[in-house]
C-alpha cells in the first residue's frame, strides 16, 4: 500500500499560512507532496530556502554539485529527472509564470474546504426545502386527517390472585415474569377458577393491568345476564376467567429474544393454568364437565405477535390454544428493523404459519384447529401502522381476518394504540363474542372451528361484506302469516315499498312483495332500511319482516308446524296462509343518520338494514313488510328490489388523472335506496382525499333520513361511516409500502368504493365528489417510512465521506463535512438518487406483476420450498412501493434527508463549539507539546496504558455481560471529545493538519450519530433488565467483532493520530466501502437496518488497517506502551 504520512507526528507545521510542510523530493506521483510542491513555486522557494539554512547550521556553505550554477528550479528539475518541457506543459516552470490570482484563488479554496462552517447557497436553499416539506409532514401528520375520538371510558374494580406456586420448579423466568388472576371486586368473592381459562398477553412495555377493562365487563356480563339466562348455561356458557401476566413491561418490539423468552414463559403458564382445573381445591367447575384442554388468547400489540410464536415454541403443548384475538398487533412485519434477532423472529414465525396453512391436507396442518382474529384502530393509531395488522398475508380466510374498530357494529369508531384496551363500546363487543365461542361441554372449551369463524364475522363485519354469511336459508319456517284476499297488500312487481309513518291503519299490517323469478337479469338484489328495530319471532317491536312462501296448510295444524301464527285474514273467508322465515338475524345495524347525527358512534338507536341477493331467496315468493303498530307512530320504511346495473358505478379514472381533476359522479334523481361507486384507482394508503356530498332537495315531506356513506375495502376489512354527510376526510389501509403478498388464493381487492344510502322518495339528483388531499396525504409518509429518515441519512453521509476520502488521497486537503455536501450536491447526490429512481419504479412494476415467483437474491435463499410460488419479500427494496406512481418518493425523502443531514452537522459544530469553549476554560492547557506539535502525549486525555486497559476490561465486558450497543454508545462519547479537542486545536493553530484531522473526526462523528438510532434499542432493553433487577446475563449482542473495529479508530484518533493518505489502488477500497454502504441503505436499510451497523463496521476496520499501516510493532515497543514509556522519542526535535 503507498501511503502519505500526511498529519503524522512528524511531518506537522504550524505556520498560519496553512501550507503543509515539504518532503524530500522523489518520483512523482499522482497526489503526492512532491507533486503538490510543484503545483505552488513559492513553496518550492521555501523549500530551498530550509536547505541553505540548514547547510548554514553545519559550516557548510559551498552548494551540492547538483545545485551548483543553477536555480531551485533546476535543481529539481535534475533531481526528478523531468524534462524542462514536461515542466513547461505543467505551468512550473518559473514563479513569474504563475499567476498571482491563481495562487490567491488556491488559497481561498483550501480555506473554504477546511472550513467547517461552510455552506454553499444552493445548500442552503436544499436545506431550506427539505425543512420546509418536512415540517409540512409533521404537521399534517398531527393536524390533518385525523379520525373522530368517541371511545367512551370503562370503570372497574379490580382485585388480582398471585400464584406464587408458579415458580423455578415450572418456568426458568420465574423470577423475571409472574402471572395473575382478575376477580370483579364486587361480583368474584371466591379466588379459585370456575369457567374458561384465557390469557391475556400485553404488548411492548405494556402492563397486565391493561387486561381489566375486558375482564370485568366479562364478569359483570355473566353475572347479570348469562348466569339468568337457562338457554345460554345448557349451550354451555360459563364465566370467562382471566389469566394476564405480568411481564415486567419489557421492550418486546426492539428485541428478539425477549420475544421468544415470553413466549416460552406463556407455554409454560398454559400448562399450568390447566392443572388449576384438574385441582378441586382450586376449582369450582361442575366435576360433570370435561377438563379444560386449551386455552383463550387475547394479545395487544406485540402480544399478539407472542401469541402467534408460542405455537411455534418447542414446549408448546398442542392444541392448548385454538383462539387468539389480537388487538393493533403488527402481525405482517416488525414495527422496527434494528435487532437482528427480531427481524429473523418474524421471518420464522410467519414462515411457520404459511408452511401449516399451505397443506394439502388437514392432518399435516398442525393449525388446522387455530382460529385467528387480528383487531386494528385504524389512522388514530400513531404507534404502529394498522396496514401491519393484517393477516392477509398469513393465513386463508377460513382461519382468520383483519377487521378495523371503526366496522364493528356499535362500535363504530377508530382507537389509538391504548384505548383499544379501554374503549368501552368495544370491549362489549369483544366479550359478548367471546362467550358465544365458548361451550364448557367440549374439552377444547369452544366450538368448532367453522362455528367460531362465524360467530366472529357477525360480531365483527358489518354484514355487507360478501364473506358475511345469512343464517335465513339455514332456517325452518317458523312463522304461520294468514292475510286476506286483498290484492291492495301486494305491492306491484318492481315498485318501491315507502312507509312516512308507522300504524296508520291502527292496526297490524303486512305488505307484501313479490320475488322476481330466478335468472332475472341484471343481478337483482334486495334492500330494506328503517329506524326501528327489526322484530325476531314473538317480539312486540313495531316492524318484522318475513320470507314466506305459500303454504297450503289444512285447518287446524298450524300449531303443530309453526311456533308463531299471524292472522291478518280477520272475517274474510278467503285467505292465503304463508309459511314465513323471521329475517331479524341477518340484521345489519347502521348508524342513525338524521339532521341532528354528527358522528356514526353516537348513543342513538342504529337504522335495521337488509340486504339479500337474488340467489339467496329462491325458495320463497314473498316478502311480508309486517307493520305492527296499531297507533300512529313515528318511523318509516323503506323496501325494493334493484338492478346491479342501477346501483353500481364504476368510474374510469386512473390516479394521475384522479389527482389532476379529481372524481365527480352524479346521482340521478331516481335511484336505488343504496348506490356504490367503486373506484378501483383508489387503493394506497398513502392518499388520502376529502369527500363532499351535494345537498338533496325533497318536497315539502322533507327527507326519511339524510345521507348515510359507508368507505369500505375488501383487502382487509376495513369500513368508516359517515352520518349526515356532506363533506368527510377519507384515508384507508389499502395498499401499503413493505408489505407482503396475500395469501396463496386470496382474492385481491378492487380499492377503495363508497356505498351512499339516501332517501328515494325525494326524487332528486345528487353530487358526490372526490379529490386528493394533498397536503393530508403528506403525514401519511410518516407512519408507513419513519425508518427511511434512519436510513436514508447515512446514504448521504457515506457519498459525503467518499468525497472527503477521495480529495484527501488527491490533494492532502481532508475537506469539512459542510464542504462535502456542498460538492456532493453539484454531483453524485442527484446522480444517486436518478438510479434510485429509476429502479423504484422497475421494483414496483416487478411487484405487479403476478406471474413473477422467484425470490430475490439476497433474502430468496430463506424462503420455504412449500411456497416458492409466492415471494413474500418482493416489496422489502427501496421503498417497498407497489405502484410506480409513487416513484417521486424516492427523490423526496433524498431531499428531505439532506437537508436532515445538513442541520445535524451544524447542530453538532454548534455543541462542539460550546463544549470547546467550556474546554479551553476549564483545561486552558495546550493540547500540543512543546515544539506546537499535536502529538499523543499532549492530545490524550489518558495514557496509552490507561488506554489499553480501559479497552481490554470493555472488550470482556462485551463478550460476557454488557451488549455490543452499550460500548457503542460510550464510543460515540468518546469520540465527541475526541472532536471538541480537535475543534479547539484547530481553531487555535490555524493549522492546515489540525484541520484535516478536525475535519476527519468530526465526519466520523456524524456517522456514529446516525448509527446509533439503529444500536439505541437493544441498550434500552438491555437498561430495562436490569431496572427490573433481572440479573441474568444478556443473551445475545455480545460479538466482539461487532464492535473492535469502531473501539480501534476511536481509541487510535483520541490521540490525535491523522489516517494516512493512500494513493494506490487501495484507495477505491475506500469508496467502494463507502458507496456500498450508501446503497445498501437507500435499498435495504427500511427492511433489515441492523446490517447498516456491520457494514460500518467493516468500513472501520478497513479504516484502521490504514492507520496501523504506517506503524511498526514489536514485543519491546508494547512493553514500553505498558510502562508508559512509548510516547518518549516519538517527537523530533526542530532545529
Amino acid at each position: 500500500m503507498r501511503r502519505r504520512p500526511s498529519g503524522s507526528l512528524t511531518d506537522e507545521d504550524d505556520e498560519p499560512s496553512g501550507l503543509e510542510a515539504p518532503v524530500a523530493p522523489g518520483p512523482l506521483e499522482v497526489g503526492d507532496k512532491t507533486n503538490d510542491t510543484l503545483k505552488d513555486p513559492r513553496k518550492l522557494v521555501r523549500k530551498e530556502e530550509k536547505s541553505a539554512k540548514g547547510r548554514r547550521k553545519k559550516n557548510d556553505t559551498s552548494p551540492k554539485p547538483s545545485e551548483a550554477h543553477t536555480t531551485p528550479w533546476k535543481s529539481m528539475t535534475l533531481k526528478t529527472q523531468t524534462p524542462e518541457k514536461e515542466l513547461l506543459a505543467m505551468n512550473l516552470l518559473a514563479k513569474d509564470m504563475v499567476p498571482e490570482n491563481t495562487i490567491e484563488h488556491q488559497h481561498r479554496k483550501r480555506a473554504r474546504w477546511r472550513n467547517p462552517w461552510a455552506i454553499s447557497l444552493f445548500t442552503l436553499l436544499t436545506t431550506a426545502v427539505a425543512t420546509t416539506i418536512l415540517f409540512v409532514i409533521v404537521q399534517s401528520f398531527f393536524y390533518r386527517q385525523l379520525d373522530t375520538k368517541g371511545c367512551e371510558m370503562s370503570w372497574v374494580r379490580p382485585r388480582w390472585v398471585d400464584f406464587p406456586d408458579f415458580d423455578t420448579e415450572h418456568t426458568r423466568f420465574a423470577s423475571k415474569y409472574s402471572l395473575h388472576l382478575y376477580r370483579e371486586a364486587v361480583v368474584d368473592k371466591d379466588d379459585r377458577v370456575k369457567g374458561v381459562p384465557v390469557l391475556f398477553i400485553p404488548g411492548n412495555a405494556g402492563s397486565y393491568r391493561q387486561v381489566r377493562p375486558f375482564a370485568d365487563e366479562a364478569s359483570i356480563y355473566f353475572h347479570d345476564v348469562l348466569q339468568h339466562d337457562q338457554n345460554a348455561i345448557k349451550a354451555g356458557k360459563r364465566a370467562l376467567d382471566f389469566f394476564a401476566v405480568d411481564f415486567n413491561e419489557d421492550i418486546t418490539a426492539f428485541h428478539g429474544q425477549t420475544l421468544l423468552d415470553q413466549a416460552e414463559y406463556l407455554n409454560d403458564a398454559v400448562a399450568y393454568i390447566l392443572s388449576l382445573y384438574h385441582d378441586p381445591k382450586r376449582s369450582m367447575r361442575d366435576t360433570t364437565l370435561p377438563d379444560p384442554s386449551s386455552v383463550i388468547i387475547v394479545g395487544h400489540s406485540m402480544g399478539g405477535v407472542v401469541a402467534r410464536a408460542m405455537l411455534t415454541m418447542t414446549n408448546y403443548q398442542s392444541n392448548s390454544i385454538n383462539t387468539i384475538i389480537t388487538l393493533s398487533a403488527p402481525h405482517a412485519r416488525a414495527p422496527v428493523s434494528f435487532d437482528a434477532d427480531i427481524v429473523n423472529t418474524y421471518r420464522r414465525i410467519n414462515d411457520y404459519w404459511r408452511s401449516a396453512y399451505a397443506q394439502k391436507w388437514a392432518n399435516d396442518n398442525p393449525l388446522w384447529h387455530v382460529t385467528l382474529i387480528s383487531i386494528a384502530g385504524g389512522g388514530l393509531d400513531t404507534i404502529v401502522p394498522s396496514d401491519y395488522s393484517s393477516l392477509a398475508s398469513l393465513i386463508p380466510d377460513t382461519h382468520g381476518f383483519t377487521v378495523f374498530t371503526s366496522s364493528i357494529p356499535n362500535v363504530w369508531v377508530g382507537m389509538d394504540h391504548l384505548a383499544i384496551m379501554w374503549c368501552n363500546q368495544f370491549r362489549k363487543s369483544v366479550v359478548r363474542a367471546l362467550y358465544d365461542v365458548i361451550d364448557v361441554g367440549r374439552p377444547v372449551q369452544t366450538r368448532p372451528r367453522a362455528e367460531r369463524m362465524r360467530i366472529f364475522k357477525r360480531w365483527f363485519l358489518t354484514g355487507l361484506e360478501d364473506v358475511a354469511e345469512k343464517t335465513l336459508p339455514q332456517q325452518e319456517p317458523k312463522t304461520l302469516l294468514t292475510l286476506e284476499d286483498d290484492s291492495n297488500a301486494i305491492i306491484s312487481q318492481g315498485e318501491r315499498l315507502n312507509l312516512r309513518h308507522l300504524g296508520q291503519s291502527k292496526r297490524p299490517k303486512a305488505y307484501l312483495l313479490p320475488i322476481p323469478p330466478q335468472g332475472s337479469p341484471e343481478g337483482r338484489k334486495f334492500t330494506f332500511l328503517t329506524n326501528h328495530k327489526i322484530d325476531a319471532s314473538s317480539e312486540n317491536g313495531k316492524v318484522e319482516v318475513l320470507f314466506c312462501s305459500v303454504f297450503p296448510l289444512h285447518a287446524g295444524s298450524s300449531a303443530q308446524l309453526f311456533s308463531m301464527n299471524m292472522d291478518f285474514s280477520g272475517d274474510s273467508t278467503g285467505s292465503t296462509r304463508l309459511a314465513c322465515k323471521n329475517s331479524a338475524s341477518d340484521t345489519i345495524s347502521l348508524p342513525a343518520s338524521t339532521r341532528e347525527s354528527k358522528y356514526a358512534f353516537e348513543t342513538k338507536e342504529p337504522f335495521s338494514y337488509l340486504q339479500y341477493d337474488l340467489e339467496d331467496l329462491a325458495e320463497h315468493q314473498f316478502i311480508a313488510i309486517v307493520d305492527k303498530a296499531t297507533v300512529k307512530t313515528p318511523g318509516w320504511v323503506v323496501a325494493e328490489f334493484n338492478a346491479g346495473s342501477e346501483s353500481i358505478i364504476r368510474p374510469n379514472f386512473g390516479m394521475r388523472r384522479l389527482l389532476a381533476f379529481g372524481l365527480k359522479v352524479k346521482l340521478p334523481a331516481k335511484r336505488p335506496l343504496l348506490m356504490d361507486i367503486k373506484i378501483p384507482a383508489i387503493h394506497s394508503s398513502l392518499l388520502a382525499y376529502h369527500m363532499n356530498v351535494g345537498k338533496q332537495v325533497c318536497g315539502d315531506e322533507g327527507q326519511l333520513f339524510t345521507p348515510l356513506v359507508r368507505q369500505y375495502i375488501s383487502e382487509v376489512y376495513e369500513s368508516k361511516f359517515f352520518v349526515n354527510m356532506k363533506s368527510a376526510d377519507i384515508n384507508l389501509h389499502g395498499v401499503a409500502p413493505y408489505m407482503p403478498p396475500a395469501f396463496k388464493g386470496t382474492k385481491a381487492g378492487d380499492g377503495l368504493a363508497l356505498q351512499i344510502w339516501s332517501d328515494p322518495t325525494c326524487e332528486s339528483s345528487m353530487t358526490v365528489s372526490v379529490r386528493v388531499d394533498v397536503l393530508g396525504s403528506m403525514g401519511k409518509l410518516w407512519m408507513r417510512y419513519r425508518t427511511i429518515f434512519a436510513a436514508f441519512p447515512l446514504l448521504v453521509v457515506a457519498l459525503v465521506l467518499r468525497k472527503q476520502f477521495k480529495v484527501y488521497d488527491d490533494t492532502g486537503i481532508f475537506m469539512s463535512f459542510s464542504e462535502g455536501v456542498n460538492q456532493c450536491l453539484r454531483g453524485s447526490l442527484p446522480l444517486l438518487f436518478l438510479a434510485l429512481t429509476i429502479l423504484a419504479t422497475s421494483l414496483a412494476n416487478a411487484s405487479q406483476d403476478k406471474a413473477k415467483s422467484t425470490s430475490h437474491w439476497f433474502i430468496g435463499r430463506n424462503s420455504n420450498a412449500t411456497e416458492s410460488f409466492v415471494d413474500y419479500t418482493k416489496n422489502d427494496l427501496l421503498l417497498g412501493s407497489q405502484d410506480s406512481f409513487f416513484w417521486f418518493l424516492v427523490p423526496l425523502f433524498g431531499l428531505i434527508c439532506i437537508g436532515i443531514c445538513v442541520i445535524l452537522n451544524y447542530v453538532t459544530l454548534g455543541l462542539i463549539h460550546i463544549f470547546a469553549l467550556l474546554y479551553g476554560i476549564l483545561r486552558p492547557s495546550s493540547l500540543r507539546n512543546d515544539d506546537g506539535r499535536r502529538t499523543p502525549g499532549a492530545f490524550a486525555v489518558t495514557s496509552t496504558r490507561q488506554r489499553l486497559i480501559t479497552t481490554s476490561i470493555l472488550l470482556l465486558l462485551v463478550s460476557t455481560v454488557i451488549p455490543y450497543q452499550f460500548a457503542y454508545v460510550v464510543l460515540c462519547v468518546v469520540q465527541l471529545a475526541t472532536s471538541i479537542r480537535a475543534y479547539r486545536l484547530a481553531r487555535e493553530s490555524r493549522s492546515e493538519t489540525n484541520y484535516n484531522f478536525c475535519n476527519y473526526v468530526h465526519s466520523l462523528l456524524i456517522l456514529m450519530l446516525w448509527i446509533l438510532p439503529i444500536n439505541m434499542p437493544v441498550l434500552v432493553v438491555w437498561i430495562r433488565n436490569l431496572a427490573v433487577h433481572w440479573l441474568t446475563p444478556f443473551s445475545t449482542h455480545h460479538n466482539i467483532l461487532s464492535i473492535t473495529p469502531f473501539i480501534l479508530l476511536v481509541e487510535t484518533l483520541s490521540t490525535g493520530i491523522m489516517i494516512p493518505r493512500v494513493t494506490n489502488r487501495l484507495r477505491y477500497c475506500t469508496n467502494i466501502l463507502l458507496f456500498g454502504l450508501a446503497i445498501y441503505a437507500a435499498i435495504y436499510g427500511a427492511t433489515y437496518a441492523y446490517l447498516l451497523h456491520q457494514l460500518a463496521n467493516i468500513l472501520y476496520a478497513w479504516l484502521i488497517t490504514i492507520h496501523f499501516s504506517t506503524s511498526s510493532f514489536s514485543l519491546h515497543r508494547l512493553t514500553r506502551l505498558l510502562e508508559g514509556t512509548e510516547n518518549e522519542g516519538l517527537v523530533k526535535k526542530r532545529p
